[in-house]
């Protein structure tokens, strides 16, 4: 008998393309995917499942499934527009993310679980060192989407705490980066004038979506590599570029601020659609190049991208 798999998160291109993949394999009976918004594109065989972050609907859908193997991948972030706010830890994502865990705990069923997260996790790590597994952050995140993560890592390792039968993989995840793929990064890209930190040129690493699938849908499903499918996972491809070059290819107008003048961009960016906020830029005052050889060695699996090239069908998907 096959596997039964629910996804989380198919809303976004992620979990779509990972829940039609899981689909086709051969290993897997059944897929129920699950979002708190619509699915944009088809899903293959997947079952899709609405549902809410205010009842019992995600539990609901985790009990009814009876999948052996849970792929978080995250729920629909609030809507972004003119003169809103950017959602804060405690929302969506993160109130979704308690439910499913709690369901998972109480479940009989689930065997796995594979939780996505991200490096911003890491904060600003020490300066030209490659950010393994097992270093902490020097700081607290400040951008939102980085608490949120290290907000959802917080509850996975709580309940492997309480779950110690349950396996669990938590992915942390270089910046996407590719054709079909919109995030805060490439809206950045696409910016006429791109704010910039004067006297910082960080090295940038990116993932590309159909390597991202992948490393999810082996970790998923195990590896043939030697090592054991727990515990945490950088995910990114190899090389990296300066932040410098990549803005000259995409053409765009810099326009350097310095780091003390961060806050005036907080208004522009209230403002207006600019989803880059001057938390996420502070970010780009160092390098977050990580070391990803833990899930070479684990899953047998290297990325079939450098970033170089994730980054140029970016541009020419961009161009087309």
């Amino acid at each position: 008998m096959g596997r039964v798999v629910l996804v989380t998160g198919v809303s976004r291109y992620l979990g779509a393309r990972v829940a039609e993949q899981l689909s086709e394999d051969p290993g897997v009976d059944r897929v129920v995917a699950i979002d708190s918004a619509a699915v944009p594109r088809p899903l293959g065989a997947a079952e899709f499942t609405r549902v809410r972050l205010y009842d019992d609907s995600i539990s609901a859908a985790l009990r009814d499934s009876d999948a052996d193997t849970v792929v978080h991948l995250g729920f629909a972030e609030a809507p972004r527009g003119r003169g809103k706010r950017r959602r804060t830890p405690s929302g969506g994502n993160a109130l979704g993310t308690m439910q499913l865990l709690s369901a998972c705990q109480r479940s009989e069923a689930a065997q796995r679980l594979v939780v996505r997260s991200s490096a911003a996790v890491y904060g600003s790590p020490d300066p030209g060192a490659p950010c393994t597994e097992e270093i902490g952050s020097r700081e607290v995140p400040r951008s939102a989407y980085a608490q949120d993560a290290a907000e959802v890592e917080r509850y996975t390792r709580a309940l492997s705490r309480r779950r110690p039968d349950l396996s669990v993989a938590v992915l942390r995840f270089a910046s996407f980066i590719g054709p079909a793929v919109e995030t805060p990064l490439t809206r950045y890209f696409g910016l006429r004038v791109v704010p910039t930190v004067r006297g910082y040129d960080p090295r940038m690493q990116f993932i590309h979506p159909d390597d991202g699938v992948e490393a999810v849908r082996r970790m998923a499903l195990g590896g043939d590599g030697e090592g054991a499918l727990d515990g945490v996972f950088n995910v990114a491809a190899p090389g990296s570029l300066p932040l410098s070059h990549c803005l000259r290819r995409v053409g765009g107008r810099r326009f350097a601020v310095p780091e003390r003048g961060l806050r005036m961009l907080r208004g522009i960016a209230r403002r207006t659609e600019l989803d880059y906020s001057p938390e996420q830029l502070r970010l780009l005052c160092c390098d977050r190049v990580l070391d990803y050889g833990k899930l070479e060695r684990t899953l047998g699996w290297s990325p079939s991208y450098t970033s170089q090239e994730a980054f140029e069908s970016y541009l020419a998907a961009a161009a087309a």
